[in-house]
C-alpha cells in the first residue's frame, strides 16, 4: 500500500523534517530520530545520507515516492539546474502553492480543500492536489468555502507571503506570478544530494 497512515510526527523526526509542514508545532517538539536509541549519534553512510535527504523533501512536500521519482524525471528533462527545477515543480503543486499564500495552516489540510473541490484555476475547478500551476495562473476560491477559509487565514501570519506570488486576502484570490529561484526556497533544503542519489 502506497499510503503511509502510521505515526507522521516520528517519521518526519527520522528524517529531520522540522516544520513537519505544520505551523502549529513548537520547536519544543524534539528532533532526534523516534525510538529507543534515537538520541544516539552515529555517522551515517555516504548512500544513507542521499537517502535521508531525499526522504526530507518527499515528506516536507507530502508526495509519494511515485511522484517524488516522477518530478525528478521531469526536472532532468527540463534544461537548467536539475536540483533547482525539481524544488520549483513541487512549490508549483496547487497544493503547496495554497499552503504558502496561507490559505491553509498544513499541506494536508490544502490538500483535503483541493480535494474537496473548492478550488478553482483560471475560473475551472481543479481538485488534483499535484495540479501544476504555471505563471499567469489565478487560484480562487468558491464563494460557499471563503468563509471556512477566512476563519483559516485568520490564524495565520500573511506578513512573510512569497515573493513570487499575489495574495488578495479580501477576494481570496492568488495569482501564480512566476516560479520562485533558487535562493527564495528553503537554505537547510540540499537538492545536490538528491540528484547523487539518483544517478547511482
Amino acid at each position: 500500500m502506497a499510503r503511509y497512515t502510521g505515526p507522521t510526527n516520528k517519521l518526519f523526526r527520522n528524517y529531520g523534517v522540522k516544520d513537519l509542514s505544520n505551523r502549529k508545532l513548537t520547536s519544543s517538539m524534539r528532533q532526534s530520530p523516534s525510538g529507543q536509541h534515537g538520541a544516539v549519534r552515529k555517522k551515517l553512510s555516504e548512500y544513507a545520507l542521499h537517502l535521508n535527504e531525499k526522504q526530507k523533501i518527499r515528506l516536507t512536500y507530502l508526495v509519494s515516492e511515485k511522484q517524488f521519482a516522477k518530478y525528478y524525471t521531469e526536472a532532468t528533462r527540463r534544461s537548467g539546474v536539475t536540483g533547482t527545477i525539481l524544488l520549483q515543480l513541487l512549490e508549483s503543486r496547487l497544493d503547496n502553492v495554497l499552503y504558502r499564500a496561507g490559505f491553509g495552516i498544513t499541506r494536508k489540510q490544502t490538500r483535503q480543500i483541493v480535494n474537496h473541490g473548492h478550488v478553482l484555476v483560471n475560473g475551472k475547478k481543479v481538485d488534483i492536489p499535484s495540479y501544476l500551476v504555471k505563471s499567469g495562473d489565478v487560484i480562487t476560491v468558491k464563494s460557499k468555502s471563503n468563509e471556512f477559509v477566512k476563519n483559516v487565514q485568520s490564524m495565520i501570519d500573511l506578513a512573510c507571503a512569497p515573493a513570487w506570488m499575489t495574495i488578495d486576502k479580501d477576494a481570496q484570490k492568488i495569482t501564480f506570478d512566476r516560479v520562485p529561484e533558487r535562493e527564495e526556497l528553503d537554505p537547510e533544503i540540499k537538492e545536490q544530494l538528491v540528484i547523487e542519489y539518483y544517478s547511482k
